[in-house]
């Protein structure tokens, strides 16, 4: 039950959990700040967390960002997802696979091919673990990767990346085949999204829109800011958010006056792998904040402490951008099984476009 206006819900013993609360997606980002204050006292035990900028007007508490918890939007994808799964097998006989493949030893890169397959796994699909050893060829990489692609059964390939520097990685990913390239990073596929095409998304970039789009975050008419331009998520990112409509910057190394052009961005995308580099007073007040770094110590490219009291959502890391990458690659590859198998309703589509 959603407790009355000034009961016990909009007093300091509650309001001192901002932390331990998390936000239901879809909700109250029309409003403005103070009212959206008023609506987290009165609706608090319903999930809701974190406002901007400003106090309440009924508990006199200081608010902060809207958290995008991209686990509880990533569960969502992950469930519908299992449905799908299902429905193939019911038609087919056949579950879908995404093949992982990893060059070396490096323990992060092994950690995160792990939790991929464990994610598709857990959804009821097959993973196909495929390691080399880090003195493979680019020639050999190439093989091995063309003999995935011309597998049946396999239905997605993901080559994790960075690979080592003595790979041409392009070419690797270009052993892909498009249709099989759930992870979006085929020149085949990128132009597609760059054209506003329907295509397999950089999981990534896929990931942020499908994120913004839970919290009904609206992007036509808004100045995105891009920090980063990356293959996999700055450059992507920034095509996406122009077929949604929005008016895009990308910023990299060489902008000048980096602070003064973040501090435009309605909507501030950081993808730049640089601990802490966005800081809160670069921001908009109320800009929306989508925090794609992960560094070491769990850190993310956006200084949090900073930027949370100044923006009107932010990404936390960890459990914003990262577990949407994972779902949406998984969605991706349940897309891919649907159209090679012909499963009726089956689309190879962005979920950005």
């Amino acid at each position: 039950m959603v407790p009355a206006a000034g009961s016990q819900a909009c007093r300091r013993g509650i309001a001192s959990n901002w932390d331990t609360l998390r936000l239901v997606p879809g909700t109250l980002f029309a409003t403005n700040p103070a009212t959206r204050a008023e609506i987290l006292c009165l609706t608090i035990y319903s999930g809701l967390s974190r406002f901007v900028g400003s106090v309440c007007t009924i508990c006199a508490m200081p608010t902060t960002a809207t958290l995008m918890d991209g686990k509880i939007v990533a569960k969502q994808i992950l469930s519908r997802c299992a449905e799908r799964v299902r429905h193939i097998e019911d038609k087919s006989g056949i579950k879908p696979c995404l093949a992982t493949v990893l060059v070396g030893d490096d323990p992060a890169s092994q950690t995160y091919t792990r939790m991929k397959r464990r994610c598709c796994e857990s959804v009821g699909m097959r993973s196909m673990k495929v390691e080399l050893p880090g003195s493979t060829t680019t020639e050999q990489l190439i093989a091995q990767i063309t003999t995935l692609g011309s597998t049946p059964d396999v239905h997605g390939i993901l080559l994790q990346h960075p690979v080592s520097d003595h790979i041409d990685e392009r070419a690797a990913f270009q052993a892909i085949p498009p249709a099989k390239d759930v992870d979006g990073v085929t020149i085949q596929n990128f132009g597609a999204i760059a054209l506003a095409l329907p295509a397999f998304g950089a999981a990534t970039a896929a990931g942020i829109m499908s994120l913004l789009a839970a919290y009904t975050v609206r992007i036509a008419g808004q100045h995105a800011v891009v920090v980063g331009r990356s293959p996999i998520v700055g450059r992507p990112v920034a095509m996406m958010l122009l077929a949604s409509h929005a008016t895009v910057t990308i910023c990299h190394s060489r902008t000048v006056a980096l602070p003064e052009v973040v501090r435009q961005g309605d909507i501030v995308v950081a993808a730049v792998g640089r601990p802490r580099l966005v800081h809160g007073d670069w921001l908009k007040p109320g800009a929306v904040v989508v925090d794609a770094g992960y560094n070491a110590g769990n850190i993310g490219d956006v200084d949090f402490d900073s930027a949370v009291s100044r923006a009107s959502m932010i990404s936390p890391v960890p459990g914003g951008v990262g577990p949407m990458t994972i779902a949406i690659l998984v969605d991706q590859t349940v897309c891919a099984t649907e159209a090679q198998l012909g499963i009726e309703n089956a689309t190879i589509q962005c979920t950005s476009v």
